[in-house]
């Protein structure tokens, strides 16, 4: 398939900053902030900078149930804790909608050709999010709400979804899971929030096998990563060539993330990016789209979206750290991913 020319698109809006889930919420606007910080000198031919337009309501209820839109409606201007960990504020919503357009208009924009590749730089994440539940900081499931735009109404027929966010991304896994047209692949850490993914949840139905998910230990950091990278998540989207390919980034893997445990740096993720960018050049025209999501130290998360900047503008990304576990620790984890999907994959 024909590699897409033109800039790469970067998508934001300041309403965004204004969700205020509360004193000391890690999801603070200041994240929002610091990667702007960083990202002001982008400013040259391979970047252009966009407003998102609100997702419409009916784009939403692809993916969310109109009672559960409906209940967030009515705390439109109003502080409110939805769950122990979700909070709104009174410009919350307008920031969900926001973000939800700006991975719809990213995925847009990518399909048809105005961009070689597209970052929506967003708050609140979404991919916790589920049909009729907020969670995990998650009002609205921007990239699943984009998935389903892009096949209601793009014409794209089978969408690859990476979640590389340290927490398993339950809300998406949720919202296709019986779906064989979207593949969805989440590596995350296990043991921690939300306590889904496990390796045996494959998919329900014709979406059996279309389900990967690839826990994983406490401490893992570039080396580990790209061979997981390498030994499950390449052969697999090879097998299923996908005609878009879309990115959950959450960098709360980051060796100084307060709340991952994990220990990747920029480097490590401006390699996993340009890994993404190969399989969708290879399959998907070039048309690759990331949607920001979790990522909590406000440094590590400014110069790890940097870091996959520059890896969309097509620089090549500084060599990530090797491994730091013993090779037989990282081939077991690499074995109990395998040992589920051979029937469905050639891993």
């Amino acid at each position: 398939m024909r590699r897409m020319a033109g800039p790469t698109l970067l998508l934001t809006h300041e309403a965004m900053i204004e969700h205020d889930p509360g004193p000391g919420h890690p999801e603070r606007p200041e994240r929002l902030q610091a990667v702007l910080k960083r990202l002001k000198s982008f400013q040259d031919a391979d970047v252009c900078w966009a407003q998102p337009t609100p997702a419409s309501r009916e784009a939403i209820e692809r993916v969310h149930r109109p009672h559960y839109v409906d209940q967030l409606e009515t705390l439109r201007g109003r502080r409110a804790a939805l769950d122990i960990d979700t909070a709104v504020s009174p410009a919350s919503l307008q920031a969900a909608y926001l973000a939800s357009g700006a991975a719809i208009d990213a995925v847009t924009a990518v399909v048809a050709g105005r961009a070689r590749r597209a970052f929506a730089l967003v708050r609140p994440p979404g991919h916790h999010a589920e049909s009729d539940r907020a969670m995990g900081f998650c009002l609205f499931n921007n990239i699943a709400i984009a998935a389903a735009h892009a096949r209601a109404s793009l014409g794209c027929r089978r969408i690859a979804i990476i979640d590389f966010d340290v927490h398993h991304g339950n809300g998406t896994q949720q919202a296709f899971y019986a779906d064989a047209d979207v593949l969805y692949i989440s590596t995350h850490r296990w043991g921690i929030y939300p306590g889904t993914g496990s390796t045996r949840e494959i998919g329900a139905a014709k979406g059996q096998g279309f389900n990967v998910n690839v826990p994983l230990p406490e401490g893992f950091g570039d080396g580990e990563y790209n061979a997981v990278f390498g030994s499950i998540l390449v052969p697999v989207v090879d097998a299923f060539e996908p005609d878009l390919l879309l990115v959950s980034a959450g960098f709360d893997s980051h060796r100084d993330d307060p709340l991952g445990g994990m220990a990747v740096t920029e480097a490590g993720f401006g390699s996993m990016c340009a890994t993404l960018c190969q399989l969708a050049d290879r399959h998907a025209g070039g048309r690759i789209a990331l949607v920001l999501e979790g990522g909590y130290d406000l440094q590590a998360l400014a110069a790890s979206v940097a870091a996959c900047v520059d890896v969309l503008r097509a620089q090549k990304p500084p060599a990530p750290r090797p491994s730091s576990h013993a090779a037989g620790e990282v081939a077991e984890v690499i074995e109990k991913v395998c040992s589920v999907h051979r029937l469905y994959w050639p891993v």
